[in-house]
């Protein structure tokens, strides 16, 4: 039993079924009140120095603000909700609920660490980056005409952030790495635990081959000349009676065949 089924079976209670769809409701809810009053976002958001002065709703209510406020917010809310339900269906609502409330504890770090607003991007990349690893093989369509499976954007959205890490300051590559911490606690075992076995079975393939190649490489071999079926295939190999393997131009009895005959038997001095 892994240690997420152990804390499911403890604390299973807490799970908050169809958590991301709720997410997505606020989404709606908050993009409302943003046309309405387009500095409503500042007020959720998730700010440090306004949380230490009091603030506290805002540990919560980053979340529910959309990562635009274009056209593009209704794919962005749709794929949020398609995502979330997979990852219910793999993860069952309690795993879900922990991984997207240990998220939320790494993207508050990152925002404090990174001392300026940090919003749910990060969080939100955590839940692709888990649906990625449960249905790498599901494809979607760029703007409704290209396919791509998920496991490719999943890699170019890493890649991207990957970049980042390298050519962003120290400070922005903690904050990376503490608000991408669910995905690092959750799957980093089973990603090591790969690597290991694909290296294995790369080392095991070798020795294969290896071997393989030892014994291939040749059935016959002449105890004359060292002759083999590979170094001539037009070769034909008989086995003598004294147990040794020979080509046909080197068995004994050949050879005694092409002795001439005054040779074998020299004529009798007068």
């Amino acid at each position: 039993m892994s240690w997420l089924d152990k804390l499911e079976k403890r604390f299973g209670f807490l799970a908050i079924p169809g958590l991301i769809r709720a997410v997505v409701l606020f989404n709606v809810l908050v993009l409302g009140l943003v046309w309405l009053n387009p500095s409503f976002s500042s007020a959720i958001d998730l700010n440090p120095a306004r949380i230490l002065h009091g603030q506290v709703w805002r540990l919560v209510t980053y979340i529910f603000i959309p990562q635009t406020f274009s056209w593009w917010v209704v794919l962005f809310l749709w794929f949020l909700w398609f995502i979330g339900d997979g990852l219910e269906r793999a993860w069952g609502a309690f795993k879900l609920t922990l991984y997207f409330f240990v998220g939320m504890i790494g993207t508050t770090i990152a925002a404090f660490f990174f001392g300026s607003n940090f919003s749910n991007s990060m969080l939100i990349s955590s839940l692709f980056f888990a649906f990625a690893r449960f249905y790498p093989d599901v494809v979607i369509y760029l703007f409704f005409i290209l396919p791509v499976k998920i496991k490719w954007l999943a890699w170019f959205s890493a890649g991207v952030l990957l970049v980042g890490f390298v050519l962003g300051p120290n400070a922005y590559r903690v904050s990376l790495i503490a608000a991408l911490s669910n995905y690092f606690i959750f799957f980093g075992p089973q990603i090591i635990h790969d690597a290991r076995h694909r290296r294995e079975i790369t080392a095991r393939r070798q020795r294969f081959e290896v071997e393989s190649r030892g014994e291939a490489e040749s059935l016959h071999k002449c105890a004359v000349c060292g002759a083999t079926e590979l170094s001539d295939p037009n070769l034909d190999f008989r086995v003598a009676r004294d147990g040794e393997e020979y080509c046909v131009p080197h068995l004994p009895g050949a050879q005694t065949a092409a002795t001439p005959a005054q040779d074998r038997h020299p004529p009798s001095a007068v």
